[in-house]
């Protein structure tokens, strides 16, 4: 883990007076990857100039608000399809896709499935909560089923979805999974995937306690953490449970680092070996 102090962050990361006090609600985990995501920009040491945060709509799309970074504030679902045309038109840049749960698998889901399928060398960092946090605490793709919901009172139908199996599937670079009470975990993972080539994909479990966990019985936000610390087993160890004592875990790691290079570098070899083709005549 990084040894940036609270002082270097607010003045050198956060756009400190601007947009504090932040919206977070007490006990969300959204402010503890935001913390995860600028140390590993620290660390690495790559340029504030040289990063993008494209963000969604929904409490994840308000972090991007608060970072000095280049910043865009995108429509709902789409954060991926703005990131692609940033890092198409400038490879050099680090592009970095925020988007909740919600936001990144129900109506962005297609974006994502293809951002996917296409290795666009972007870092999409999932923030899941397993709820639409800023509208009410709707039902989300990523709601556990049978977990109570504003929309689901009597408990969630839908199997929810696995976000690492999705973007396993769909052939992402690198898949990781991570959550805000195992920082240190989480934060290797950021730096890693901030320095694959292609497509990456972060999943970030952070807790919304106010519009899903007290209506899970989760008394406070202690509770969730406590939760997290509880249920989340190195992928490594889960791997190792037989069938029957794999039903209450929740793995965390690196599910998939392939490693292959990006679309936005293929792309640019190809037009530069046409134009070479081109100036010699086409022979």
């Amino acid at each position: 883990m990084s040894n940036i102090t609270g002082n270097e962050i607010i003045h050198q990361y956060l756009r400190h007076n601007k947009k504090f006090p932040h919206v977070l609600c007490a006990g969300c985990g959204h402010g503890i990857v935001l913390g995860t995501l600028i140390r590993s920009i620290h660390t690495l040491g790559i340029p504030k100039d040289d990063v993008v945060v494209v963000a969604g709509i929904g409490c994840s799309g308000r972090l991007a608000v608060y970072v000095d970074f280049n910043t865009v504030h995108t429509t709902h679902g789409r954060a991926l399809s703005f990131a692609t045309g940033i890092k198409m038109s400038n490879p050099k840049l680090h592009v970095i896709a925020l988007m909740g749960d919600g936001d990144a698998l129900s109506i962005g889901g297609n974006h994502l499935i293809h951002a996917a399928r296409r290795n666009i060398g972007v870092t999409a960092m999932i923030l899941n909560n397993n709820i639409y946090g800023m509208t009410g605490g709707q039902s989300s793709p990523a709601t556990p089923e049978g977990s109570t919901t504003m929309t689901n009172p009597y408990g969630q139908l839908d199997h929810s979805f696995d976000t690492v199996e999705l973007a396993r599937g769909a052939g992402a670079n690198y898949v990781a999974r991570g959550t805000v009470f195992h920082v240190n975990r989480l934060e290797k993972i950021m730096m890693e995937a901030l320095e694959r080539p292609g497509f990456s994909l972060v999943e970030a479990i952070t807790p919304c306690h106010t519009q899903f966990g007290r209506k899970n019985k989760y008394k406070s936000p202690v509770d969730m953490y406590k939760w997290l610390k509880s249920t989340a087993i190195p992928v490594e160890r889960y791997n190792e449970l037989p069938e029957n004592k794999r039903a209450d875990r929740m793995p965390i790691g690196v599910f998939v680092d392939r490693g292959k290079p990006g679309y936005e570098e293929l792309y640019y070899a190809r037009q530069e070996n046409f134009l070479k083709q081109a100036a010699k005549g086409g022979k």
